[in-house]
């Protein structure tokens, strides 16, 4: 049967107040709040320090009231620093897949494992804009729009806290690159923030998520843990966040003043946090009132999502993990993972319907296929042979930092290749060393089909790999990647380009004559092999879609990294305002290589019967027919 399924993006600016789950369970953390000491209230609002508990952030146990303390960890890709658990396909190919369903599902497994660790609160989502292409953190996102952000954070809260598990939407607000992320200055207009980079935060809590990180930069000039406007007004007041605000970490310049201004709770924990956030409170300088708020804050969700009755022990140590219980928590979530992975496969080229490859060896004669590049395959070090995966060996699956997992195994290309071929009867061989050309040229010449990959990698700032540090020097291919697809183009006129990539690539080589095909394949987690295989071989019919633009030249995007600064606290000025990414192309009428939103499918689409129904100034209904007017089954995605 064939299938169609649109989604119809609007925008509808509306606050909507959770009341019942919330209001019930502020009660019951009113009432528990009432019998703790001054002491025992502020202890739930910090820390016990870095690498002191088994998590990346603990809070302590108050015995006296029989309340365990709380469990931080990482990351929006599974759960980090210990082991049977699964490496998730990255946020941006959530976001990719353009399907609420499947975020939900993702999220929802997410959870289970979280839970099976005893993780009170997972370090996730992140929806960082992605306003610079080059950002080393915009993998861990959802891409370049509000709307599409805030959909995909809602859904992937929703699944998360399906399971108990608090998520914590991060990181607020204008942590828009990684260099001089401690000390730069995001200055933002009003509109702007509420707009685009606080929109995603307002879905967020719509969605009822339990908490919010704020980020390491400045803010106007005031950094955004210590930020009034930010916080207490625009956050707490407008959007009406009931939860809590922590801080990423090491991020809060102050105590006292940062409380006062709306953080709720410091991570990882401040030795003098305690001592002079109660003397503050004792003589009168801190409203007791606002010790009282943040206790509630920090247990409302505590109390909402059911954590105060048989929620599991944490039963691994990050930072020793040799006294970690052997506990399996992946269960079958390998499905959702090699799903949501090939669902978000973006077929940006395929030149006389040459994907997907036949299921037989009868392909016109051609029957093997070579597989080109250091992305194809894998190390002899394994797939977590760099801490934090601060590099970039072999095939590319997450970005670095500490929005990464460990991998329990990871499919590489090669492996989920052949697996498919074999059974086609067809014959896989390849070469690994992007640097060796004349050894690519020769393979591309003796193979029927050649396979060329190229990746690009980024992450956190704290890691510095080939001279990037966090945030890409350039939007190249890595590697060499660039001239080993012109060689192999040139030898072969059946080449397919396969992209692993943190974010947008520059692709010179886009419309030469023999690239048959492109896909753009971003981060898939542990299956991106066989998710791979699943897509070129016709196995599946993938949906994905950009979720930035292509550009032609990185100087068409409206927007740089600031690598360089003598100022003390650089200030970074978004004089772009809202027009990021696409709605920048359109306002300066650029023409991109490939538009956010665009993505081919195996099969076709027809649209009729187009129906708008105003209800109010805010609130529209949009309907329209759609068909499928191909052979095979297919998802569409409908924008506006």
């Amino acid at each position: 049967s064939k299938m169609a399924v649109g989604l119809l993006i609007l925008l509808p600016i509306f606050l909507i107040h959770a009341q019942n789950p919330w209001d019930d369970a502020e009660i019951k953390a009113r009432k528990f709040v009432s019998e703790l000491t001054l002491e025992e209230k502020v202890s739930l609002s910090a820390g016990i320090g870095w690498a002191v508990g088994t998590c990346v952030g603990n809070t302590p146990p108050i015995p006296r009231v029989n309340f365990p303390g709380l469990c931080l960890e990482d990351s929006p890709t599974g759960v980090r620093y210990t082991d049977h658990v699964s490496a998730f396909p990255a946020g941006i190919n959530a976001a990719m897949t353009w399907d609420r369903d499947l975020i939900y599902r993702r999220g929802v497994a997410m959870g289970e494992e979280y839970r099976g660790k005893g993780v009170n609160i997972a370090l996730g989502p992140m929806m960082n804009m992605g306003r610079v292409p080059a950002g080393g953190r915009n993998w861990e996102g959802f891409g370049g729009d509000p709307y599409l952000t805030g959909e995909c954070a809602a859904a992937a809260i929703k699944g998360i806290q399906s399971q108990g598990v608090m998520a914590n939407a991060k990181h607020y607000i204008g942590n828009e690159q990684e260099h001089f992320r401690l000390q730069e200055s995001s200055n933002i207009d009003d509109r702007t923030i509420h707009e685009l980079y606080a929109y995603p935060f307002l879905k967020s809590v719509q969605a009822g998520v339990a908490s919010i990180m704020c980020s390491y930069n400045q803010v106007n000039n005031t950094y955004a843990c210590q930020n009034d406007r930010t916080l207490n007004q625009i956050l707490k007041k407008e959007f009406g966040f009931r939860g809590f605000v922590m801080s990423d970490w090491d991020a809060a310049q102050t105590n006292v003043p940062s409380v006062i201004a709306g953080l709720d709770m410091m991570m990882p924990g401040d030795p003098d946090y305690a001592v002079e956030v109660i003397q503050a409170a004792k003589n009168g300088s801190l409203p007791m009132g606002r010790v009282e708020d943040l206790a509630v804050r920090i247990m409302t969700p505590y109390y909402l999502l059911g954590q105060d009755k048989n929620f599991p022990a944490v039963n691994f140590n990050a930072f020793h993990p040799e006294q970690s219980k052997m506990v399996n928590v992946a269960g079958d979530h390998h499905k959702i993972i090699r799903e949501v992975a090939a669902a978000s496969h973006v077929i940006l080229k395929n030149h006389g319907n040459f994907l997907p490859f036949p299921k037989s060896i009868s392909f016109g004669g051609v029957s093997t296929f070579g597989l080109i590049g250091s992305d194809a395959g894998l190390t002899d070090n394994g797939p977590n042979e760099c801490p934090d995966h601060g590099c970039d060996f072999g095939t590319l699956a997450q970005g670095w930092g500490s929005g990464t997992t460990n991998f329990p195994y990871l499919i590489s290309p090669m492996a989920g290749i052949q697996s498919r071929a074999s059974k086609n009867g067809q014959t896989v061989t390849w070469t690994l060393d992007n640097w060796n050309i004349d050894s690519a040229v020769a393979m591309a010449k003796s193979v029927d089909v050649a396979i060329v990959f190229t990746n690009a990698d980024s992450g956190e700032g704290y890691i510095t790999f080939d001279g990037n540090a966090g945030d890409r020097n350039n939007i190249s291919s890595w590697n060499n990647g660039d001239a080993l697809i012109e060689a192999v183009a040139n030898a072969n006129q059946h080449t397919v380009v396969v992209m692993h990539s943190v974010g947008p690539l520059l692709m010179p080589w886009a419309n030469h004559p023999n690239i048959k095909a492109i896909v753009f394949a971003g981060l898939p987690g542990q299956e991106s092999g066989n998710a791979l295989a699943d897509v070129l071989f016709g196995d599946v019919n993938p949906a994905g879609r950009l979720v930035f633009t292509i550009a032609k030249n990185r100087s068409d995007y409206p927007a740089e990294v600031l690598y360089e600064s003598s100022e003390k606290y650089p200030q970074i000025d978004y004089k772009e305002g809202r027009y990021i990414d696409y709605k920048w192309f359109d306002l300066k009428n650029i023409q991109p290589t490939y538009e956010f939103g665009f993505g081919l499918s195996y099969t076709t689409f027809e649209y009729s019967n187009l129906k708008i129904v105003k209800h109010n100034a805010t609130e529209f209904d949009v309907m329209v027919n759609v068909r499928n007017t191909g052979q095979r089954d297919g998802h569409e995605v409908l924008s506006t």
